[in-house]
């Protein structure tokens, strides 16, 4: 191709059809290597092993770039890619920009604690600006994957364990890094992932094997996939493990007939990192050749880091195995996007934007008020919450209370440096007069080192001794005792949650309920604020810490917004997007069961368990509040509608405290009989409210063949009964306000 045409320069925005011409012109000049290379993702990371950027950029260039995060690196590579490459195509680089690029918001699992799809859009909008400005195009998110089961690490991406909620939080974060338009220079490319089931791993454990029925799948695991979709997601990325003994990154059903011809999803797919060659480790492609020929078979337009689509694709070609065609399918929509990106027109970045975009106050208000709206208020004996501003002598006790790495949590993006306000300078800035004395207590760390802290360059301390820590423990009892009140600071480490950071128990780590039991036998008021990124089995502090916060991992602002609750300038109103078990051994544990036939509350029910309730600590939707709420007078536009119809329900909810408050009014059914056993509670609408003391409004819900429809295993597709339901709206999973549904012919 000539060099006019590689410097070709827009006068206006391109149509989408100018665009399809720009794709149709520029498969029609590639060589076969080219097209190869637009369908591989290599890495750029100073320690890369794999093959040289610079080298294959100029022979062929190249799809994508990941593991970089150097804004004058991704122009000189660019450069390379515009000016010397054959075809002058733009790199895209990709970044896993998970909860933030340099302002941290509250991780994805806490966003969704808000039950508010905007706080979730407005965070992504500001990633999507600070990593647009640093010349990031792609990330790797949002996770959509469902998570039941509280061990699994990466439960802390997702949005908990509802497919209603999880679809409303994957649609508003496709929003916010998306836009409207993805040439909006502010703007990133969103992937949905990971395709799919990726959540329901074998106990919890990271990459295990997944067995889920196609009901289950298609009623749980896909409604956030398919709400990405209908948001116009540019990309998806499929998931390492097998899926009913067929690899996700090899498997046809998902990526092409699910996908493609059922969902008439446009974009491209990407594999997990090393996806595509580890076919072979898992026992499913002979060779890398074979891995690489199933995947592109089975929809998988490149191949994330192993090469197997650089060494392999080519060959296939030639000796038969794929044809042209097939390559250029898969290549249209890479070259499609990034061209609908602007690429071929702006492709580089002003090196001197990241400093003034980052810099913008508004992004840490942001991030702020999306802290205040993640936590929750778990318990509040006595009304110990909010405390007095007017307290003068606070202990801030916890190995975590100092910590700007647990606030801000795990998955930061490459070479990022902490910023965060942590809960003891929250707290130390909201009380200036005050006397703050902090102890950190013992340290604590993971059994088994996470794998990604060998790329930490940071100088790492040497393990507390055995000594050091039982010194550490006596030095915050005893600076407990000497206040009149104690915040306790606990949880989990960043590195204790995420990829690689599944868990066998949810206690807190280390000696941490030793010394909260330790400092409660002291008779002074505590707070407990929780730092974690899953659910923890606090079963001890629920029974005996009379206020206990759960903070989550709450981002750049973390601290300030826990200072801004604990002492009242803000009331909490998050819920919990996920069930606290009692026991790791309980999980999975999650509302939406169905019924057995001795339910929970027949006379004869006894404990699945001999050794413990089976009730959760925590009920999904469950959070407190400085005020109190009623939920009532609730009523239903028709009592009995046919198939296909719709009806409304209403119910009146009222602040009934002496403060203004958010209470989250929540709309659960059952259907009480039908072809297929369904769960007793299903989420089918929710709305965050503001009501000020004595205040009520009335909140409005649809349900109709959407709602009120499922997949089903007997007739093998998507069906609505003529049935009983019943409809329950309150504050929680356990609502009580009830009501009857007939659906009739």
């Amino acid at each position: 191709m000539n060099k006019t045409m590689k410097a070709e320069t827009a006068v206006s925005v391109p149509t989408k059809t100018d665009n399809a011409r720009r794709v149709e012109t520029l498969l029609a000049h590639m060589s076969l290597e080219e097209k190869v290379a637009q369908l591989a993702q290599i890495s750029g990371a100073p320690w890369n092993e794999g093959p040289d950027p610079e080298e294959i950029i100029r022979e062929r260039g190249i799809g994508s770039i990941l593991w970089l995060n150097d804004t004058k690196r991704f122009n000189e590579l660019q450069k390379i890619a515009i000016e010397e490459s054959p075809s002058g195509i733009p790199i895209l680089f990709a970044l896993d920009v998970i909860h933030g690029y340099r302002t941290i918001f509250p991780l994805p699992l806490a966003m969704a604690a808000s039950w508010d799809p905007v706080v979730a859009e407005q965070a992504q909008a500001v990633a999507a600006k600070e990593a647009r400005a640093a010349g990031i195009h792609w990330t790797f998110g949002p996770m959509l994957d469902i998570a039941r089961d509280a061990r699994w690490g990466r439960i802390v991406e997702g949005a908990g364990e509802d497919p209603y909620l999880g679809a409303a939080m994957a649609a508003a974060q496709v929003r916010g890094f998306q836009g409207e338009d993805l040439a909006d220079p502010e703007r990133v490319l969103a992937c949905a992932k990971h395709f799919a089931g990726y959540g329901a791993a074998d106990g919890g454990r990271d990459y295990d094997p997944v067995y889920l029925p196609e009901t289950e799948l298609r009623n749980v695991y896909f409604p956030p996939f398919q709400a990405a979709v209908k948001a116009g997601v540019g990309t998806f990325m499929s998931a390492y493990m097998d899926l009913n003994n067929v690899p996700a990154n090899s498997n046809r059903w998902l990526l092409r007939d699910v996908l493609r011809e059922e969902w008439g999803f446009a974009g491209f797919v990407v594999s997990d990192a090393f996806g595509v060659g580890s076919l072979v480790v898992q026992g499913h492609a002979r060779d890398r050749q074979d891995a690489a020929l199933r995947s592109l078979k089975a929809g998988l337009n490149m191949d994330m880091a192993s090469s197997a689509y650089l060494e392999n694709l080519a060959g296939l070609v030639e000796d038969g195995s794929l044809t042209m065609g097939e390559i250029d399918d898969m290549v249209r929509p890479i070259l499609a996007l990034k061209a609908e990106m602007g690429l071929f027109e702006h492709p580089y970045v002003d090196e001197t934007l990241l400093d003034r975009v980052v810099a913008r106050p508004e992004h840490r208000q942001a991030a702020r008020r999306a802290a205040q709206r993640a936590m929750v208020l778990l318990r509040n004996e006595g009304g110990l919450l909010p405390l007095a501003k007017g307290q003068q002598n606070i202990a801030v006790i916890g190995p975590l209370a100092d910590s700007m790495e647990a606030t801000e949590g795990s998955w930061m993006v490459f070479g990022h440096k902490s910023a965060a306000v942590t809960v003891l300078q929250g707290i130390r800035a909201k009380l200036p007069g005050a006397t703050i004395a902090y102890a950190p207590g013992p340290e604590i760390h993971r059994d088994i080192p996470h794998p990604f802290g060998e790329f930490d360059m940071t100088e790492k301390k040497p393990i507390q001794t055995p000594e050091d820590a039982e010194a550490a423990f006596q030095t915050a009892v005893k600076t407990a005792q000497n206040a009149d009140l104690v915040i306790m600071v606990l949880g989990e480490n960043a590195d204790m949650a995420g990829e690689f950071a599944s868990r066998g128990s949810l206690d807190l780590p280390g000696r941490q309920e030793e010394l909260l039991k330790a400092v409660s036998a002291l008779g002074k008021p505590v707070v407990l604020v929780l730092l974690n990124g899953r659910p923890l089995s606090i079963n001890w502090a629920a029974d005996h810490v009379p206020a206990i916060l759960e903070a989550w991992e709450p981002g750049t602002e973390g601290g300030n917004a826990v200072a801004d609750i604990l002492f009242g300038d803000v009331n909490p109103g998050g819920k919990l997007p996920v069930t606290f078990p009692r026991s790791g051994g309980h999980a999975p544990l999650y509302y939406a069961r169905t019924l057995t036939h001795l339910p929970e509350d027949s006379p004869r029910y006894y404990s699945r368990y001999w050794d413990s309730p089976t009730t959760p600590l925590y009920p999904f939707g469950y959070g407190l509040s400085y005020t109190t709420f009623a939920i009532d007078n609730l009523k239903l536009s028709a009592a009995k509608i046919k198939v296909g119809q719709a009806v409304t329900v209403t119910a009146d909810v009222s602040n009934t405290g002496s403060v203004a408050g958010d209470e989250v009014v929540q709309l659960y059914i059952h259907q009480k009989w039908g072809s297929d056993s369904r769960p007793r509670r299903e989420l089918k609408g929710f709305e965050r409210v503001t009501l000020q003391p004595g205040e009520v409004k009335t909140v409005s819900f649809s349900l109709g063949p959407d709602e009120l429809g499922y997949w089903s295993t007997n007739a093998g597709r998507w069906i609505q009964e003529a049935a009983p339901f019943d409809i329950w709206v309150g504050s929680d999973s356990l609502a009580t306000c009830h009501a009857a549904l007939e659906v009739v012919e």
